[in-house]
């Protein structure tokens, strides 16, 4: 009887942590698939709570060599925000009441911070949209838009942002965007 109540114990145990780990995967992809970008917030602040968890997850992505070589500039104030707005339209950093900013350390050899960066930014777009947060990720690297961001927020010289990040609760529905587009896939060889 206990062998039977043992084997049964260990089945039980093993549905239970398929179960677990389905619904981990399930829940990791539908965060991927209903991520949006927001460009529209209420007022309602973002917690600072909140912040340190976008930036947890950020600084949980890859990276070369593991150089880390991301800086983030968190913009709370108003002021700047309203400051860069006309700059930087597409970004509707007017509504937004937090920005961060994503920069990359570029001294010494580091010749892959963009990427490294480039991930922590989708790490930190994907834990907002999982905190029920909307954010969007505004170019920031470019000739045109990285003087204004290096500017506004005296970045030494060693310091390139990458991209701006509103981040806020959304104001108004937005809906995913289906991209899946099979054309664009090749197998083994072009």
């Amino acid at each position: 009887m206990r062998i039977i109540k043992t084997i049964a114990l260990a089945g039980l145990i093993a549905i239970s942590m398929t179960s677990c780990c389905n619904n981990k995967a399930d829940a990791v992809l539908e965060n991927i698939f209903e991520r949006r970008s927001v460009r529209k917030f209420t007022s309602e602040p973002v917690s600072d709570k909140q912040i340190e968890k976008l930036l947890r997850a950020a600084m949980a992505a890859p990276s070369a060599k593991n150089v880390q070589p991301w800086r983030f500039v968190v913009i709370r104030d108003k002021k700047i925000l309203e400051e860069m707005a006309p700059k930087m339209p597409y970004a509707r950093l007017e509504t937004a009441t937090v920005a961060i900013v994503v920069c990359g350390d570029v001294s010494g050899y580091n010749k892959f911070w963009e990427h490294d960066c480039s991930a922590a930014t989708e790490n930190l777009l994907l834990a907002a949209q999982a905190l029920g947060l909307g954010a969007v990720w505004t170019a920031a690297s470019d000739e045109e838009r990285a003087p204004i961001v290096a500017e506004a927020l005296g970045l030494p010289e060693n310091i390139r942002p990458l991209c701006v990040v509103p981040v806020g609760y959304p104001d108004g529905e937005t809906s995913p965007k289906d991209k899946w587009k099979p054309e664009n896939i090749h197998y083994d060889r072009w």
